[in-house]
């Protein structure tokens, strides 16, 4: 039960961005003149994340295939990011940046935990970098330091992502200048945004359930429940409801800043799929009555949130093709706000993001 009430809660809404002269992706540079980046060292095993999956011995999501790393953050007063590599076989390989939803490893709901991330990526000629912290931060800077379980101290992810560990990450991998970002639920949201604020960084984006907007009323009280989990208020995070620094981070507003990058768009309905029948968990060998509570939460917990993302999704399709944009989208018919359908996204964006980034066989 409690596996599929992170499973379901594993998320949320948000995005953003003003318009700024296009650049192509491959024009984007990880580390302006005078930027300090990040250190790149061996993972320290702390107290704080002894308890995570893919660091436990034994555990299923701690593979030996994954290198695990730590960088530092100057913005965020040196913090240490734990990170997990999926390094690529070649060098001169690009970059996938994939992102953890809500409650990421703090929570064991990251993709190391809840998919098959490393088998389909190890063959592919990437390098997949893998955030392993972040829980509820919608990966971008804040107005304010919260102090939460969660959330304490500054929290400036995007400035981290985008300015401190490319430039440090990507010569340690022996990487080219390619890249691409993608997240799902709360990080779908990150992954445009932090592709808006910097335009010409990413080559292909994949946005996975996720809302672009985020500066409406009803919106904002979406991030309000995402943010209010890791016990902080979307307030310190952008300021107040249709501030400017809210409309900076609305991803619907300021869509045109999208262009030039490979999109892959997703969501599903909310209505239950196979994936959310009490069958499909006694299959896997749980007692009934488990098994029903367990479909009874993705259906109605997770189909309010995926129609929610699904009515996000349509309107950016309509504010993309207003505008010309194209983009690979995948709206299933079926389908709640849970993994299944997350990593069927890890898999169909594939070919949008090999495309993009020029990756041969």
């Amino acid at each position: 039960m409690k596996r599929i009430s992170s499973i379901v809660a594993a998320a949320t809404v948000a995005a953003g961005v003003f318009s700024a002269p296009l650049a192509s992706a491959d024009e984007g540079t990880p580390a302006p003149e005078g930027q300090q980046l990040s250190v790149i060292s061996e993972l320290t095993d702390t107290s704080a994340i002894s308890d995570q999956n893919w660091v436990i011995p034994g555990n299923k999501a701690n593979r030996p295939e994954v290198k695990k790393l730590q960088a530092t953050s100057p913005a965020m007063d040196g913090r240490e990011i734990p990170l997990a590599v999926i390094p690529s076989n070649k060098p001169d390989s690009p970059t996938i940046y994939l992102l953890n939803g809500a409650g990421s490893s703090e929570q064991n709901t990251d993709w190391l935990s809840n998919s098959n991330v490393v088998d389909f990526y190890k063959d592919k000629n990437v390098n997949v970098v893998i955030p392993q912290a972040g829980a509820f931060s919608f990966y971008t800077d804040w107005e304010q330091e919260p102090n939460s379980q969660y959330l304490q101290g500054k929290q400036k992810w995007e400035t981290f992502l985008t300015k401190e560990l490319p430039g440090a990450i990507e010569p340690y991998l022996k990487a080219s200048d390619k890249r691409a970002i993608a997240g799902m639920s709360m990080s779908a949201t990150s992954s445009l945004l932090l592709a808006q604020h910097n335009q010409g960084m990413y080559n292909a984006v994949g946005s996975y359930a996720g809302c672009a907007a985020t500066s409406y009323p009803l919106e904002y009280e979406f991030l309000r429940l995402t943010v209010n989990r890791g016990g902080a208020q979307p307030e310190q995070m952008w300021g107040p409801q249709g501030s400017p620094n809210n409309v900076y981070n609305d991803a619907l507003v300021n869509a045109e800043n999208l262009r030039g990058s490979a999109l892959y768009i997703s969501s599903a309905t909310g209505l239950a799929s196979a994936t959310d029948m009490p069958s499909y968990y006694t299959n896997q060998g749980m007692p009934p009555a488990v098994a029903s509570a367990q479909a009874a939460i993705l259906q109605g917990e997770g189909g309010v949130i995926e129609a929610a993302a699904n009515h996000c999704t349509h309107n950016l399709k309509s504010k993309l093709d207003s505008k010309g944009i194209p983009a690979t989208y995948n709206f299933r018919n079926a389908g709640t706000h849970s993994w299944p359908g997350w990593r069927e996204d890890l898999e169909k964006s594939w070919p949008v993001f090999k495309e993009a980034l020029g990756v041969e066989d």
